[in-house]
């Protein structure tokens, strides 16, 4: 789904980068409500594993892969806006140092992959959790649901940019026929990837996956016939919720790093869902050469390492290892930002 440069004409590109600006400026600041202590570090880590799954190509139909987009994932555990924050500093690191996504085409991808996704997949998620019943089975099955329609509703969007600022002359209607048709595909892949993640941090600490926040059943207990609320269990001592919560961030951190640095060698070589369609219906005539293509870390391997294994593992390490730092830099600042809104000096008390 990442757009190349020359895909998407010059006007259009500069509409997508000023949509995306807004939409960023507004994420910083619902962020704010988002982020705590507890939520902070784990947004960092968050962006660092949709790095390294996005790595992980996996077949979908013949001769084409698909990869996580993580804009669910992300709404789903961080909160919307917190979530668009994440997918954006992935899209950017991918931008910047590993060629992948055009710069001129940063405003399409984030539109695209970030926004698009976090908006779709948080409303779905949303609704399905108020009309289900409360539990953690109805948040992964909702999350399922949620990452499953938000890849089909990126293919839907770039289908419609594409039709305003395509650069090739290509029939709209084989366009989005083509896209929606693969990414549903590349959608269940998504949906297990997103639902499982977002299954295994419950079991650990559903406290820290903002989309359970307040859909915890009350415990029942049958008093002289009648069913009551138990009384509220007591709040996890500090100490150990804290060092639950970096139990938690370690273990996530190698899970990232491993996937990255080991299980990517074995992705499908495939070209994705765009990629594909882009070649054979004769989108990617236009296409342009990336300003980053002479990146040490271009096309996700690292430049003068013969060994393609150890290239592409290395590629991997350093990827995740600079996007958890960008990102926990960006979202410690803006858990800053609202610690100093809420001081008696932020508030002119």
């Amino acid at each position: 789904m990442h757009v190349p440069d020359g895909f998407i004409d010059a006007p259009t590109s500069a509409v997508t980068g000023a949509v995306a600006a807004g939409a960023l400026a507004v994420s910083l600041r619902g962020a704010r409500r988002e982020l705590d202590e507890r939520t902070a570090p784990l947004a960092g880590l968050v962006a660092a594993f949709i790095f390294a799954v996005q790595m992980l190509n996996f077949p979908v139909a013949a001769g084409t892969s698909g990869h996580l987009l993580g804009g669910a994932l992300a709404a789903i555990l961080v909160g919307p806006y917190t979530g668009v924050l994440c997918v954006s500093v992935v899209l950017l690191m991918q931008g910047i140092l590993f060629a992948d996504g055009g710069l001129t085409a940063l405003g399409v991808n984030i539109t695209d992959m970030a926004i698009v996704t976090t908006l779709v997949s948080y409303a779905v998620f949303r609704l399905l959790v108020k009309v289900l019943p409360r539990g953690r089975r109805t948040v992964t099955a909702a999350s399922f649901a949620a990452a499953l329609l938000s890849v089909p509703a990126a293919a839907v969007a770039f289908t419609l940019i594409y039709a305003v600022g395509g650069t090739t002359d290509v029939s709209i209607g084989k366009v989005a026929t083509a896209m929606i048709g693969v990414h549903v595909l590349i959608g269940l892949g998504e949906a297990a990837i997103t639902a499982l993640t977002v299954g295994a941090v419950i079991a650990v600490r559903p406290d820290l996956v903002y989309g359970a926040r307040g859909l915890q059943q009350r415990l029942k207990l049958r008093v002289n016939g009648e069913l009551v609320d138990a009384p509220t269990a007591r709040p996890v001592p500090a100490a150990g919720a804290a060092g639950s919560h970096r139990k938690l961030w370690i273990t996530g951190l190698v899970a990232s790093l491993v996937l990255a640095g080991f299980v990517s060698f074995y992705a499908s070589a495939n070209p994705d869902g765009l990629e594909k369609i882009a070649h054979d219906k004769g989108i990617d005539r236009k296409v342009e050469k990336h300003a980053s293509s002479d990146s040490p870390l271009a096309g996700y391997g690292v430049k003068d390492v013969s060994d393609a294994r150890l290239s592409s593992g290395l590629a991997g390490v350093v990827g995740v290892g600079v996007t958890v730092v960008a990102g926990s830099a960006v979202f410690w600042a803006v858990r800053r930002r609202r610690t100093q809104d809420v001081s008696p000096v932020g508030t002119g008390v």
